[in-house]
């Protein structure tokens, strides 16, 4: 499918069905699978053969839907995972390990900031976390010999700051170590991160990819460009010989193309577990056939919010990339010249309780921990996403006390704009 348009992709990738087969993608709902012979299911164990044993590794179902997202970014190879935060904790552990060292941009959803400042800190990865805006000499400054990857988030969720890719992946470059980009925000119908040097990309399938919040879902595509076997001395895992299948070496038996994708299934799926339903994965190819209808109209619609909001006596400040006051504009420009996502992020006048009081009073937008969604919903991040975080973390991440994110669905709006209309007039 890589001569058809993403729109095409978004429909047809990933399955294409033989003469009598389903038309819609079969639900493999099986744990397990029948071999004729132990010798047979001896060479998939091994690593020998292609094929399905037991679903905590591989499913029919979730391979295809991997594959779509696979063929949507540009990707050589994907892997679905239970969750967002799976996949970005397995886009990491997969080359870093205990002594190693990790820079990331402090722009970055809160849960993923935990991840990585709290849990993997405890098993001994450390994260340097600089500023979304640095300069190139501030990154440089950053890496250290045992860094093994950069990570940032194409649209910061909530911030709404935009990763200046190409530099992060050029330094990235320069010290020898991948760029791991998460795109839940923009989804490859907004932004495709391969096409600017990004390594490595991870998706938060739960927001827009599903986008009618039924099924948390993750996913890591790897390009197959980044060079492991230039740097053994870093990526050991990927590059020298695996006692735990019989001393393969995943550079050697599946390529650039396949060993990072292939060590993170056969090794920390196998070992973890954080496996996607084939259900769920179904249910993420529904969304995946409307995405790129449904990116365009959410675009549509916090454009049209980010406007309103913008002239509004009641609001502070407004967030969102497609501004042209917005600082980052121009990046939006850029790296998201179809749009970027739907949304919005904004603050009160009058501070933490004016903010509460004015999400008291939608009757459309609903308050939930959920974003990127065909309803519209709305969160207070420093009471719910970000609340474990310290004053200095949150400065960093840019949340406020007015702050208000506001995730614009498929609604008309002229109606949504209505009800915030409504809910301001009680501030």
């Amino acid at each position: 499918m890589s001569d058809f348009n993403i729109e095409t992709k978004c429909v047809q990738a990933g399955y294409t069905p033989k003469n009598g087969e389903p038309r819609q993608i079969p639900i493999i709902q099986s744990t397990t699978f029948k071999y004729d012979t132990s010798e047979a299911m001896g060479k998939l164990f091994d690593l020998e053969a292609a094929g399905y044993f037991y679903s905590r590794l591989q499913n029919p179902t979730c391979d295809t839907v991997a594959a779509k997202i696979a063929e949507l970014e540009g990707g050589t190879a994907a892997m679905l995972t239970s969750s967002g935060q799976a996949a970005n904790f397995f886009a990491i552990f997969n080359i870093a390990s205990a002594g190693d060292h990790i820079v990331s941009s402090a722009s970055i959803y809160g849960g993923t900031y935990n991840l990585f400042s709290v849990t993997m800190k405890r098993m001994g990865i450390e994260f340097t976390f600089v500023n979304s805006d640095c300069t190139e000499a501030e990154l440089v400054a950053a890496i250290r010999p045992n860094t093994k990857a950069v990570f940032g988030e194409t649209i910061a969720n909530p911030a709404l700051t935009v990763l200046d890719i190409e530099l992060f992946a050029k330094v990235a470059h320069q010290a020898g170590v991948p760029l791991i980009v998460d795109n839940t925000f923009a989804t490859p119908v907004g932004c495709r991160p391969f096409e600017w040097g990004a390594d490595i990309v991870t998706h938060s399938t739960t927001k827009y990819i599903d986008g009618h919040g039924s099924s948390v879902g993750g996913c890591i595509v790897d390009s197959g460009k980044f060079d492991w076997t230039k740097y053994p001395d870093k990526f050991p895992g990927l590059c020298t010989p695996d006692e735990s299948y019989h001393g393969i070496t995943y550079t050697e038996r599946f390529g650039l193309e396949g060993a990072f994708i292939t060590k993170a299934t056969a090794q920390l799926m196998r070992d973890l577990g954080t496996v996607q339903s084939p259900i769920n994965a179904y249910f993420l190819n529904l969304g995946l056939e409307s995405l790129h209808i449904r990116m365009t109209k959410h675009c549509e619609n916090g454009l049209a919010v980010a406007k309103y909001l913008e002239g509004h006596e009641k609001i502070a400040w407004v967030n969102y990339p497609e501004l042209p006051s917005d600082k980052y504009y121009d990046l939006a420009k850029k790296y998201l010249p179809n749009g970027s996502c739907g949304v919005v992020a904004f603050g009160v006048k009058g501070g933490r309780e004016a903010a509460e009081k004015f999400m008291k009073g939608l009757k459309i937008a609903a308050i939930e921990t959920h974003v990127a969604d065909a309803r519209t919903c709305c969160l207070h991040p420093a009471s719910a996403t970000h609340r474990q975080l310290s004053e200095e973390a949150l400065k960093k991440a840019g949340i406020t006390g007015d702050f208000v994110r506001f995730s614009c669905g498929l609604e008309n709006a002229e109606d949504l704009i209505k009800d915030i209309e409504q809910a301001l007039s009680a501030v």
